[in-house]
């Protein structure tokens, strides 16, 4: 009976991760890092696209179609030569792909379907983990109802990335370590079928994302805090009858298990070295002058990474009134249920049966961020930038995060108490079934576009180009990678997405049909990629000289993201004297050439 319940409490959480990811998959608009993880997994290449001259919109999104030919062989080969990420969740991707057969109508879904299922399936792995590592049944389901809704993890399932099979390896990774732990604790080496594999899934991690090596960075902090912990008799030894746990074989398991990820981390480096884009695609992450700005933002970045863990209302709605109401209710929910989460986590840690646990995953999520901030502070490369890879150690702060739920669920009374204030009472249950709850509605505004909103907003770009030309369009960037390339298919895609729902009338009203027709030829936009050489920036604007003098007048030139200098007098192009809207992740300035 006890097992029933326990499987459909697990059966719930579940649903809910799949309705929470699943639910507006499609919503929000592609940014360039999918159109990368759409293009290389559909087995196409970027340097199909040309560059240096005005294509079409057709031209333009050619590598988004489906070819039939297209193979793993043709994965591998653009992925490595075009871009900086290792192979394994492109090649799991292409299968997907061919598995379902994308038409432009459902391309963006399934493209996105992969990590919102791999999403789903991290909440029973997280339960079993839990239920391990901590020998608590409660824990796994406080750290798998945690999962389901968290913000964070909904907002990683929604893209088409590589993110959530990351977060699935850091787990089966963390089971090992826990493994491991145990393991010192009982003073018994870790049995050969667990380094096995233990250095599989490292390896395959590392194959999915490079920053991979930090998750296991982590775990080795955390295994040596275990050690030193056991080695000085704070944590309770299950055989004390056996020699010290520098015994000879539990330590060659442990650096059997260290080379062969070592070894198997290593296969990538020749791979990372030569790419010659790697250090022009990671460039946004690096510091260059040190301001004071530069010296504080990793502080703020890695704590609103941290927030949206549990929380995330409407911060990013485009209504003041809303922005406010959100803050101000995170901030309570925040002031309320912190000091709970702190006193529950000491408890933990004095707590003999979740003791070894909250040591482990402590000492794994604090070694994370230590080597988060030891980059941004000592190498200048400010990971905390892209709150996306805090998924190396995210998995850890869940099961931090279950651990103490469980010891707020045993608690009758749950005291939020700042300094010598007075205390705030509240029943530990009702506080589990709060902080849930602000998860789901934080995991609802995340899937309804109101937070984690992209970067590049293309679809508030589009209505921008539509009031303002009426007659046709040349829109133009810079390109040096294929982030620009993407940078310009996410107008084109939103551009043609727009472009069919404008007309949903009868189609049998002929009068509708030709507008239609007249509108499609009229409202056809023309791009141009303009090569920019980093010993000439002005080669770039000398191709945008080139490209007008053929095109037929009048003509509106949109300049969006060009990073090269430009003087249009010559080719009797006005600059737009309105001042026109911000867009996030487009600088553009309209130009209007008669």
């Amino acid at each position: 009976m006890l097992k029933n319940k326990q499987l459909l409490l697990l059966f719930l959480w579940t649903a809910i991760a799949f309705i929470l990811r699943f639910a507006n998959l499609d919503l929000k608009p592609l940014w360039t890092d999918e159109f990368s993880t759409l293009v290389f997994s559909l087995g196409n290449s970027f340097r199909g696209v040309p560059i240096d001259r005005a294509i079409d919109l057709s031209t333009l999104l050619q590598p988004l179609q489906l070819r039939p030919g297209a193979g793993i062989a043709d994965v591998l080969n653009h992925l490595l030569l075009e871009s900086n990420h290792p192979p394994v969740y492109f090649m799991l991707a292409h299968w997907w792909m061919r598995l379902f057969g994308p038409t432009e109508d459902s391309l963006v879904w399934i493209g996105r379907s992969l990590p919102a299922l791999l999403g789903v399936i991290s909440v029973p792995a997280i339960y079993f983990l839990g239920k391990f590592a901590f020998s608590s049944r409660l824990v796994g389901q406080c750290a798998a109802a945690m999962m389901a809704v968290s913000p964070y993890g909904i907002y990683l399932a929604q893209e088409a990335r590589h993110y959530t099979l990351g977060i699935l390896l850091v787990i089966a990774s963390l089971f090992c370590l826990a493994l491991a732990a145990k393991k010192l604790q009982q003073r018994a080496p870790l049995p050969i079928w667990a380094v096995l594999l233990w250095v599989v899934v490292n390896c395959l991690g590392i194959a999915v994302h490079y920053f991979f090596a930090l998750t296991l960075c982590a775990e080795a902090i955390a295994l040596i805090a275990v050690i030193w912990q056991q080695f000085h008799g704070k944590l309770p030894s299950d055989n004390s009858q056996q020699p010290n746990i520098w015994q000879f074989q539990i330590l060659w398991r442990l650096f059997a298990v260290a080379m062969g990820t070592l070894a198997g981390g290593l296969v990538w480096l020749p791979v990372f070295l030569s790419n010659k884009y790697g250090s022009e695609l990671t460039n946004w992450i690096v510091s260059g002058d040190r301001t004071f700005l530069d010296w504080i933002a990793p502080i703020f970045q890695a704590l609103a990474g941290w927030i949206t863990v549990m929380s995330l209302l409407p911060v990013e709605s485009q209504n003041l009134a809303v922005v406010v109401a959100s803050a101000i209710v995170m901030t309570i929910f925040f002031i309320l249920v912190l000091p709970i989460l702190f006193s529950a986590l000491k408890n933990s840690l004095t707590t003999p049966d979740s003791r070894l646990g909250t040591v482990i995953f402590g000492g794994f999520v604090l070694g994370a961020i230590f080597l988060f901030f030891s980059f941004a502070y000592i190498l200048g490369i400010d990971l905390t930038r892209g709150a996306r890879y805090n998924f190396v150690y995210f998995p850890g702060v869940i099961l931090l995060l279950g651990a103490t739920l469980a010891v707020i669920f045993n608690t009758p009374t749950a005291k939020s108490q700042w300094f010598n204030l007075r205390a705030i009472e509240v029943p530990g249950k009702k506080a589990v079934v709060l902080i849930l709850a602000m998860g789901f509605f934080s995991g609802v505004t995340v899937n309804s576009n109101l937070g984690y909103r992209k970067y590049y907003k293309p679809d508030l770009l589009i209505p921008v180009i539509r009031e303002l030309s009426k007659v046709p369009v040349l829109i133009a960037t810079t390109q040096k990678t294929h982030v620009e390339i993407g940078e310009l298919m996410g107008i084109g895609w939103e551009w043609e997405r727009s472009s069919a729902t404008d007309f949903v009338g009868d189609v049998t009203d002929v009068t509708a049909v030709r507008k239609k027709e007249e509108v499609k030829a009229f409202d056809s936009p023309l791009f141009l990629l303009a090569n920019q050489r980093r010993d000439g920036p002005e080669i770039a604007a000398g191709t945008l000289d080139k490209t007008l003098s053929q095109l037929e007048r009048p003509l509106d030139l949109w300049l969006v993201n060009f990073r090269a200098p430009v003087n249009l007098e010559a080719q009797k192009c006005q600059v737009e004297s309105r001042e026109l809207p911000a867009v996030d992740g487009y600088e553009y300035q309209v130009y209007h050439c008669s």
